[in-house]
């Protein structure tokens, strides 16, 4: 068996040891020489920077979580040659890097890459070659619930690289009896994406999230925080402060899978009732939040009182706001880019007297709330969602003043 690269140096100050970095194979945790707590700590200051003029009455301890064995997604670009693949990265020069004992990866999925690194192998598909511009594998994408269960997809280039994933499609599922979600994206065009937008399903339909509160369903193309522990701790803490602040109606607005609503609408099940209803661009995803909230026994079919709705965010915000229709409260979880002037005006404008935003920039998110002066910062805590990387996520809740 091949020792895991990533392990502890000192039991006295945390430091985690990678030999991948220390070759400079990959140098994508940043800061994994940097003792965790230390990241943490580094990463909560400078928050409180970048906030300072928008300070909560109270910032509430860091949710942290394991900094080893994290990760429930792994992304692996495809590189090397027919019969003997690499998974991992490519290097400046487009050269495949492989790094299938990367010790941040879910134990489920470093135990599989193996085994599909081999499957690649006997398929005789050639990798895709980023400067000649012809060959077939271009990614491996592989999603890990904590129930065990694995999403696998394949990134190709052409119907080829499909049909030949296509015929061996009983040989995968016999090697690995935990998948159950297989699938093949077409990527045809040579561009710096990570998928196309044609999948073709080989088993299943969507992947259970068995989270704290909820079961999540994750379709193929769906969004899901990358760090399982955290991201649980993320969705409790907005649905405790949504009970502590009561409303009768609440907007989750860039809902995703439905994460924050089915929290904050299971929550309140055995409570007073509540309106749910969440906002997503993405139909794939309001798909999967609707599977999930059947299962949960809440939304529109079932008749209690949640509904997601595919559509842009801001668009539903102003239409419905001009109609005269308000929410008790809302969610916001936007994209690096923040909410933008027009949602932030919006809601300036609106009387809604509380939101809950959730940020993974807090440089979009002290924009946003410049751009909203009526509400205050009541509450703030970090989520330490990306251990080793100057990334996080910051959540805060809004009163108005």
């Amino acid at each position: 068996m091949t020792s895991l690269p990533l392990t502890l140096t000192s039991a006295e100050d945390g430091q985690l040891n990678c030999h991948y970095f220390n070759d400079g194979l990959c140098r994508s945790c940043t800061f994994i020489e940097t003792p965790h707590r230390d990241q943490v700590a580094d990463k909560e200051a400078w928050c409180r920077q970048v906030l300072a003029d928008h300070s909560p009455d109270a910032w509430l301890p860091a949710a942290v979580g394991p900094d080893r064995d994290f990760r429930n997604r792994a992304k692996l670009a495809v590189g090397g040659s027919a019969g003997a693949v690499t998974l991992g990265i490519l290097d400046q020069d487009f050269h495949g890097v492989d790094l299938r004992e990367c010790g941040i990866q879910a134990p489920q999925i470093r135990a599989i890459i193996p085994i599909i690194g081999q499957f690649l192998n006997d398929s005789h598909l050639d990798s895709y070659d980023v400067q000649a511009r012809r060959g077939e594998l271009k990614f491996v994408h592989i999603t890990a619930a904590p129930s065990g269960d694995l999403m696998i997809r394949f990134v190709v280039r052409s119907q080829h690289g499909l049909d030949v994933l296509r015929s061996r499609r009983n040989q995968l599922i016999a090697l690995i009896p935990t998948a159950t979600v297989i699938s093949v994206n077409l990527l045809p065009e040579h561009k710096a994406v990570l998928e196309g937008s044609q999948e073709e399903m080989l088993l299943g339909g969507s992947l259970r999230m068995n989270l704290d509160r909820v079961d999540l369903h994750l379709r193929p193309q769906s969004f899901f925080q990358t760090n399982t522990d955290v991201a649980i701790c993320l969705y409790n803490q907005v649905a405790d402060w949504v009970d502590e602040i009561a409303p009768t109606s609440l907007w989750d607005l860039y809902c995703g899978v439905g994460g924050f609503a089915l929290s904050c609408a299971g929550a309140s099940v055995q409570q007073t009732a509540r309106t749910v209803t969440g906002v997503e661009l993405s139909e794939q995803a309001i798909e999967s939040a609707k599977i999930s909230a059947a299962e949960l026994g809440v939304g529109s079919q079932s008749g209690a009182a949640v509904e997601f709705i595919a559509g842009d965010a801001t668009e539903f915000t102003e239409a419905n706001l001009a109609t005269g229709e308000q929410p008790d409260c809302v969610i916001v979880n936007p994209p690096r880019r923040g909410i933008g002037a027009r949602l932030s005006a919006a809601l300036e404008t609106s009387g809604v007297e509380h939101i809950v935003y959730s940020s993974c920039n807090p440089l979009t998110l002290a924009k946003d709330l410049d751009r909203m002066p009526s509400y205050a910062v009541v509450q703030a805590r970090v989520f330490d969602m990306f251990p080793h990387t100057k990334h996080l996520e910051v959540a805060v809740v809004l009163r108005r003043q």
